[in-house]
């Protein structure tokens, strides 16, 4: 059985979208987009993107990312991403995106 790409888990007054593939690309950002569309939606306040699993990103991936944060800011939420890999948190370190993003090492942390 084929893995999703894309697992979404609500908890009590949050949701965790887990993106299951190791590249976050032009293959995949485009879904990721629509499923941000669905999600965040009110009353979600918090939603955390958790990128365990991507050991790459390009442009579009982050583009998709940013969608969820204009959607998430303009309903007064907040987003997290969750990134572990140390080359995936130094592109959002070098775009400046980690002063848009609330940036985690670990899911652990937001607990």
């Amino acid at each position: 059985m084929k893995k999703k790409t894309f697992e979404a888990e609500s908890h009590r007054g949050y949701t965790v979208l887990k993106v299951n593939a190791e590249k976050l690309d032009t293959q995949i950002s485009p879904q990721l987009k629509a499923e941000f569309l669905v999600i965040c939606r009110p009353p979600l306040k918090k939603l955390v993107v958790d990128l365990s699993a991507v050991k790459s990103c390009d442009s579009s991936g982050l583009s998709a990312l940013l969608v969820a944060e204009r959607i998430m800011r303009e309903s007064k939420g907040e987003i997290h991403v969750v990134v572990p890999n140390p080359d995936v948190r130094n592109l959002f370190r070098i775009t400046q995106l980690e002063k848009v993003f609330s940036l985690h090492t670990t899911l652990e942390e937001l607990h």
